[in-house]
């Protein structure tokens, strides 16, 4: 039910037909990130993903708000380190009106001078929010320390000086270096037919022209760091503890998230259980994998009160030491496989999420993973694969700790 068709100009179209459902959900992906900008432009990816909605020739950012309203209002765009995405989600008979209108943001954004200085000031609002959000400013923080020197370790959003210098030309340069059809893919989940989606994104972006050349893109290079930032005013103090693992293309990216789920993803795994059901020292923790194309990041969060931060530490530290040196027991590897692959199974009930893995797996792998290859991939993981995963993201000269809150006389061993 999958089928793949590339434009003459580079554009790759995506669609998964799902006929016993009367909605469709449609993305143009870019491959432009916070990792493709240059320093003083940080922040620009996401500036631009804004401006798209702020009117083209054809259409006002009123025409466009009024139009995503009528069709139901699911129109949104994001922006990662390393993909933009405008989606939106439809009735099937609005499938042609709905490819109109993001293809048309897309490919004729007119990036107006007042606009733009409007967006700016919302933009700016979005980054001073960051830091009244300790749960989300936490995650910079370590970013920025853990791959210091590569994009990276620079915040999606950018910063108040590098969005506010921003000029207007300096953007839309941006916008028409990147959004070339050779980095965009059209992805599409739902009640529809392949030929008609080709037809309808040809019309509206077959006219781009694909990009002279791009650049190469340079891995990032962890460095184990801790940084403590001191924030008065909150209740908790907040950690992540991190550490490189496989990245999105290693065949080892379903054993780390199954040595993830392990550690914390879950009420039964052993940092929930040793940490909160035992001890009582914090409402929540969890682990987690991020998987990049050519490099991945695994990380342990949590939030406790400032004085059981120590304790909270050497719990982790503790709990990471006795999974690399004798690994997972037979029922956790179970548990854990069974809870990766429901995951997996629920998800793609949703013609969303059957649209974003197309896309997904285009950008970073070139094809298609059918689910049984992934679910047989999850099931073959054995014990001594979660041990030598374990070795590599739990070692202690690896890891890298941030703490944001107000946290007196700590030191790190």
């Amino acid at each position: 039910m999958i089928e793949r068709t590339r434009l003459d100009n580079g554009l790759r179209i995506i669609t998964e037909r799902m006929s016993h459902v009367r909605s469709a959900s449609v993305g143009v992906w870019i491959e432009n990130g916070s990792r493709h900008e240059p320093e003083a432009l940080n922040g620009a990816s996401h500036f631009i993903e804004h401006a798209i909605f702020k009117g083209t020739s054809r259409r006002s950012a009123r025409d466009i708000a009024v139009e995503s309203d009528r069709q139901g209002g699911n129109l949104n765009a994001s922006t990662s380190q390393e993909l933009t995405c405008l989606y939106t989600r439809v009735l099937d008979e609005q499938l042609p009106e709905a490819i109109d209108l993001v293809s048309d943001m897309i490919a004729d954004a007119s990036f107006e001078s007042h606009e733009i200085e409007r967006e700016r000031g919302v933009i700016l609002e979005e980054i001073k929010m960051v830091e009244d959000t300790p749960d989300e400013l936490i995650h910079d923080l370590f970013s920025e320390h853990f791959w210091p020197d590569h994009p990276f370790g620079r915040p999606v959003a950018g910063t108040v000086a590098t969005v506010s210098a921003m000029t207007r030309d300096q953007l839309f340069d941006f916008y028409r270096e990147r959004y070339r059809p050779d980095s965009i893919v059209v992805s599409a989940a739902g009640n529809l037919e392949h030929d008609e989606v080709i037809h309808l994104v040809e019309r509206a972006l077959g006219h781009l022209t694909p990009s002279v050349e791009r650049g190469e893109e340079t891995p990032p290079a962890a460095a184990p760091a801790f940084v403590l930032r001191q924030k008065e005013g909150l209740e908790q103090a907040h950690i992540v503890i991190g550490s490189p693992c496989p990245c999105a293309k290693s065949p080892d990216r379903y054993a780390a998230n199954v040595t993830s789920a392990i550690l914390g993803d879950g009420m039964s795994s052993r940092l929930f259980q040793k940490i909160r059901e035992e001890r009582g020292l914090v409402y929540g923790i969890y682990s987690s994998v991020e998987a990049f194309r050519d490099t991945g990041l695994h990380t342990i969060c949590a939030g406790a009160t400032p004085e059981n931060i120590p304790e909270v530490l050497e719990l982790v530290v503790e709990e990471l030491r006795q999974l690399r040196l004798h690994g997972p027991t037979e029922q956790e590897l179970r548990i854990a496989k069974d809870q990766y692959k429901v995951s997996t199974v629920l998800s793609l009930e949703s013609s969303f999420n059957r649209m974003s893995r197309l896309a997904r797996h285009e950008t970073c792998f070139g094809r298609q993973i059918p689910l049984d290859e992934v679910l047989e991939r999850i099931e073959a993981i054995t014990r001594d694969d979660i041990v030598r995963i374990a070795q590599e993201i739990c070692r202690g000269d690896l890891l890298a700790l941030a703490v944001l809150g107000y946290v007196e006389d700590m030191e790190i061993d």
